[in-house]
């Protein structure tokens, strides 16, 4: 018989429910509900939506359970975010959002109260302001009467699996990127927490990728009209599912997880965790199967989706389509930014901060939207190609060929002057790497599937790929040391 199981993926502007269908060879997938996932910002603080958005798990749901039995239920996220629960088993207020404001500046804070080396060299996460440690500590410095209320810390998939069960566990995945958890003993770093005055109780056990959390309460399935089913801790990191999925036939491969942000690097069975994997800031994130995902972040399509959103909030009326077209019509390498720079972060006026960049290091301004684009993708391109190499010469391995995974793959440009910057083979897909890889662990998880590596299989025969191949190398050679000048 064939399963059917429900994905519930949070991406940054939607949310969607998706039923995956096994018939013992492939994945055939649905969406059977979508909604908008839009951050609240009340009196200077950008919240999680949450119980709305609980709201909308439920009711995918039951459109899934119009189509037949569901057999399990699998929920991912971005990282770092989190709720708080007190000792009654009550949400104490609305989870804020990691795009808040909250933490600027904290990463140098902390590092005056635990050494960089030490932080990193026992978490292996890369600084960032976003992470949760630190949302936590400006929690303790500006409202410390919350934690104080607080009983158990409940990451959002965590959260929304508990809002299910009733049920309380952290799965290994969104763990890692919370900046706390020892990368050596896969358990929280509670002597650097309480460095920080961060009490570790409030911290839930960590259960493997795949755990069975538990089953929908039964006022829950009496609402939603369905029998009680399991709900399983799938990788609820939304980038270690992606992994997951990437349909590679080799041990070792480079992949670019693409969306809102960039993932780039490659799967290990051990961490890296060395003076120069610290000095270029590459993570280490704990996937499926206590596997590795050696990866640096980076900002990715928020600057189209957010230029877009300017420009279109001004009178235009711009598709992704239009914006690409554009794009590939304006002079190449004419300037460039540093896409991870900290002014291209908040929402706002992007192509005026890129302006704003451009003048500020002596490079011609891009006026035009066209120009803009071109800005962007090859900007983004040769910072791919610059992360590329960090990650080579910290693995010392070589990898020549890039599996390009996620909703970014339907930008068949940025693909393509991947393939040029880098010069590596480029294969393209499949575009929802992260729904297939929550459904993946559901079926590892029930036995349907026995192994990540078939998994992978499954999954290559369940959706094409793209490749494409580099051109222009000298070209993109040449000015790529100009790229490097403004980083």
């Amino acid at each position: 018989m064939s399963k059917r199981i429900l994905a519930i993926d949070f991406g940054a502007s939607s949310g969607r429910a998706i039923v995956g269908t096994f018939d013992g060879e492939k994945i055939k997938m649905e969406e059977v509900h979508r909604f908008s996932n839009d951050p609240v910002q009340i009196g200077g603080t950008v919240y999680w939506d949450v119980l709305r958005l609980f709201y909308e798990i439920k009711q995918g749901i039951m459109k899934a359970a119009e189509g037949g039995r569901i057999d399990s239920v699998g929920i991912d996220t971005w990282g770092v975010d989190f709720g708080l629960i007190d000792k009654n088993g009550d949400l104490l207020e609305n989870p804020v959002h990691y795009r808040d404001a909250r933490t600027a500046g904290l990463v140098k804070e902390c590092g005056g109260i635990i050494p960089d080396e030490e932080f990193y060299g026992r978490t292996g996460i890369q600084f960032l302001d976003l992470n949760t440690v630190y949302q936590l500590y400006s929690l303790k410095k500006e409202r410390p009467y919350i934690l104080e209320r607080t009983d158990k810390l409940l990451f959002m998939p965590d959260l929304f699996g508990y809002f299910l069960t009733g049920k309380m566990t952290t799965e290994y995945s969104i763990a890692t990127t919370s900046q706390m958890v020892d990368i050596k003993t896969k358990t929280w770093a509670n002597d650097l927490l309480e460095k920080l005055g961060i009490p570790s109780s409030i911290m839930c056990d960590i259960k493997p990728s795949g755990s069975v959390l538990g089953k929908i309460r039964k006022e829950i399935c009496e609402e939603c009209g369905i029998e009680p089913v399991d709900v399983i801790s799938v990788c609820g990191h939304d980038t270690q599912s992606a992994i997951t999925a990437v349909p590679s036939s080799e041990k070792d491969f480079a992949f670019l997880s693409s969306g809102t942000w960039s993932l780039f690097g490659t799967e290990l069975d051990t961490p890296v965790v060395t003076d120069e994997s610290r000095a270029l800031n590459i993570t280490n994130e704990g996937g499926y199967g206590s596997k590795v995902g050696f990866l640096k972040n980076i900002t990715g399509l928020w600057l189209i989706q957010e230029s877009r959103r300017h420009w279109n909030r001004h009178g235009n009326n711009y598709s992704y389509a239009d914006l690409e077209a554009l794009a590939r019509k304006a002079e190449p390498f004419k300037c460039f930014i540093n896409p991870d720079a900290p002014e291209f972060l908040p929402h706002g006026n992007i192509p005026g901060r890129i302006r704003e960049f451009c003048q500020r290091t002596g490079q011609p301004v891009p006026e035009s939207p066209g120009e803009v684009m071109r800005c962007i993708y090859e900007s983004l391109a040769f910072k791919y190609r610059q992360t590329l190499e960090s990650v080579e010469k910290c693995t010392g391995k070589t990898y020549p060929v890039i599996h390009i995974i996620g909703g970014g793959t339907k930008d068949t440009f940025l693909s393509g002057l991947t393939a040029c910057s880098t010069g590596r083979k480029v294969i393209s897909g499949p575009v929802e790497a992260t729904v297939f890889g929550n459904l993946a662990v559901q079926l590892l998880s029930c036995g349907d599937i026995k192994s990540i590596e078939e998994a992978r299989q499954v999954i290559a025969l369940s959706e094409g790929v793209k490749q494409f191949m580099p051109e222009n190398t000298d070209e993109w050679n040449k000015n790529y040391d100009k790229f490097l000048k403004i980083m």
